[in-house]
């Protein structure tokens, strides 16, 4: 770790995704070889406030927030935390020089900020701010692999002083984070769906929002609200990367204003997350409007979206809502301008709060439902190109609640807001809606071939419950459905498809003709992770999705599959496909189907391996007509001097036929 004063510094190198018609994705890994405060210093005259640990442009950094009471030059402090001795820094503890300025009137003093760079994976850090002689409690963070699977949490709307009772919102949003990161201790993320206070510029609900240890223990992924959106505290209490703050991205087109915007995006392991101001929805007011946003989404995508699996969106305003706001006028134009661009860009996920409610879409592809024959409630989806997931989080906090409203179709645009035909007390778009009067969190597990998307309870009707306690309704039984209980749960399986997510989609063949296809849903081909020998070389086994070929032809001509693949690929880092090879079988005879020969990997004799198109099964003349499956055992071994990642290579299926 170095010393640096830019918050824009790369981390290491991306993950980069094959694109191209494919028929098999193979992916493999290679394995090689809590805040404890203590007391500051000294006797301090800078009040140090507000502390809150933030997401940084990627896995190896976290940005670091703060108030002061002077107008100083200041820095974080970090060490691995096994480096400190009795509490106190080592003398090579790298520092971030800190940047900031005055806080408008009603805040007072000053704001700074600083981001780490430079951080080692499974690592325990120390880190303070201030100056020498003047330092801030430590607080510790962990990293954890750079490379994998991993959960993050997401928050609706603490919107801290919405009950009118700023400590029963504490409370209630402390008791959040701590069952919720109790349930999940290793979640590497806590992302916002907006609205942290109720009143933007007062700072007795920011003390109050940023009261709980656990902000400065894991990373906050800020997101504004229309709450927030109204003064400048937002900006000065929460750093964010790749920030784009010029005037498109300010509802008013004032950024110097006294209000908040911008947009932002970071990447985390294999997730681009793109968070916007959706404040900031029409130019009536001065700013871009959506159109902006959606310009801004577009280029983010177009430059980075090949370097992570997925692309998940953030914003506040739920267009896809059952409760309050489902019939906004304001959500219905979000409705019409988002859905479309969402779906062409190929985002698979999209966040949002506001309506304090939970509710889970359908699939929606450019606005409409994806899929007629989706059930509601289903716990497996399969978006295919263009299918979008939209969820919305209730209360964090329970500060508030809104009520579920009836579908109906006044004052609609877009689709609207009518019934769903298979369950008509639901809006047309709403797969699950939900209301308890219970806080809730959503956990997303980021896994390979799928993301999980989980509403779990975080409390029940018993306080910590602001509304619930000044007077609202409660329909949830602690036997029935506990802390920690599910409300939903529900696995979106990415479609592979070419321009998507390396899959080739290829018909069944018709009558009297000859075609070929996947047999059965075109997972992921995980090679696991590679077994060492002794540095000398790694190997993996596996197999690849079974091939199924048709051929009813009254010509009865010769045909063969066979195929290739490109470079294995993490990011910068490559070895060639040639370090894989193959036995090829039939698994289910027909067709005349044969197996060809095996392949060797190049480790073993040195030749191209399946780096050059290799046959995989075939048919003389005259082979009877039928159906066949064909597969292979793969066989991966590659010299010990690679690098430590998580590899991914195309397999390109190639038919042929006279």
């Amino acid at each position: 770790m170095k010393s640096s004063s830019s918050t824009q510094a790369r981390g290491p190198a991306r993950r980069r995704v094959a694109t191209g018609v494919t028929a098999a994705f193979l992916g493999m890994t290679i394995a090689l070889g809590g805040a404890a405060a203590s007391p500051a210093g000294a006797a301090s005259p800078t009040t140090l406030s507000g502390v809150i640990l933030g997401v940084g442009a990627n896995e190896a950094q976290r940005t670091v927030s703060w108030y002061s009471s002077a107008d100083t030059a200041q820095q974080i402090q970090v060490a691995p935390t096994a480096e400190l001795t009795a509490g106190e820094f080592p003398a090579g503890a790298a520092t971030f020089d800190a940047a900031g300025g005055a806080n408008i009137a009603s805040s007072g003093g000053y704001n700074r900020h600083a981001t780490i760079t430079d951080l080692k994976e499974n690592t325990a850090y120390s880190y303070r701010v201030g100056s020498a002689g003047d330092w801030s409690a430590t607080y510790a963070f962990t990293t954890q692999d750079f490379d994998g699977d991993y959960d993050f949490l997401f928050y609706g709307d603490p919107q801290i002083g919405s009950s009118g009772n700023t400590a029963k919102d504490q409370a209630g949003w402390q008791d959040t984070l701590d069952v919720s990161l109790a349930a999940n201790p290793k979640a590497e993320l806590l992302v916002s769906g907006g609205d942290q206070v109720e009143s933007a510029n007062t700072e007795s609900q920011w003390n109050a929002f940023l009261a709980p240890d656990k902000l400065r223990q894991y990373p906050w992924a800020a997101t504004i609200g229309n709450h927030d959106v109204g003064g400048k505290a937002y900006e000065q209490h929460l750093y964010t990367p790749n920030t784009d703050r010029t005037a498109p991205y300010y509802s008013n087109g004032k950024p110097e204003s006294d209000s908040s915007g911008g947009d932002y995006w970071y990447i985390y392991k294999d997730v681009l997350f793109i968070d916007v101001n959706s404040n900031s929805y029409t130019t009536s007011q001065g700013g871009g409007g959506d159109e902006a946003h959606v310009k801004y989404v577009t280029d983010v995508i177009n430059q980075h979206g090949s370097e992570a699996k997925w692309k998940v969106l953030v914003f506040h305003h739920s267009i896809y809502s059952p409760a309050s706001h489902a019939k906004d006028s304001d959500n219905k134009v979000r409705r019409v301008d988002f859905p479309t661009a969402v779906s062409k860009l190929g985002v698979d996920l999209v966040l949002q709060g506001h309506d304090h409610s939970y509710a889970r879409s359908y699939l929606i592809k450019n606005g409409e439902k994806a899929d007629a024959a989706e059930q509601p409630g289903a716990s497996d989806v399969y978006p295919g190109p263009g299918g979008v997931l939209y969820v919305t989080a209730n209360s964090a906090s329970g500060s508030k609640y809104y009520d579920i409203t009836a579908p109906d179709s006044s004052g609609t645009s877009g689709a609207g807001n009518g019934a769903d035909p298979l369950n008509p007390g639901n809006y047309w778009y709403s797969s699950v809606q939900n209301q308890e009067h219970v806080r809730s969190y959503v956990k997303v597990q980021v896994r390979n071939d799928k993301l999980v998307v989980e509403d779990v309870r975080s409390g029940t009707c018993a306080a910590p419950n602001a509304a619930v306690e000044g007077g609202d309704w409660c329909k949830n039984t602690t036997t029935g459905q506990p802390v920690g209980s599910l409300v939903d749960k529900v696995s979106v399986h990415p479609y592979h498809g070419s321009g998507q997510d390396l899959q080739v989609d290829v018909p069944a063949a018709a009558p009297g003709e000859f075609g070929w296809t996947i047999d059965g849903y075109n997972g992921l081909v995980d090679l696991g992770t590679a077994k060492d020998h002794d540095g000398d070389y790694f190997d993996a086994t596996g197999r690849i999705n079974p091939i199924a070929v048709s051929d009813s032809r009254r010509s009865l001509a010769p045909w063969s599959i066979s195929a290739s693949v490109g470079d294995f690929k993490d990011a910068g880092k490559t070895f060639s496909g040639a370090y894989l090879g193959w036995t090829p079988k039939v698994l289910e005879g027909g067709a005349g189907a044969k197996a060809s020969g095996s392949v060797a990997s190049a480790y073993d004799d040195h030749g191209p391996g399946l780096s050059v198109s290799r046959g995989l099964g075939w048919a003389d003349q005259g082979h009877p007509k039928g159906k066949a499956e064909l597969g292979a055992d793969l066989d991966l071994k590659i010299p010990g001097s690679a690098d430590k990642g998580s590899y991914r290579a195309t397999l390109t299926i190639t038919a042929l036929s006279s």
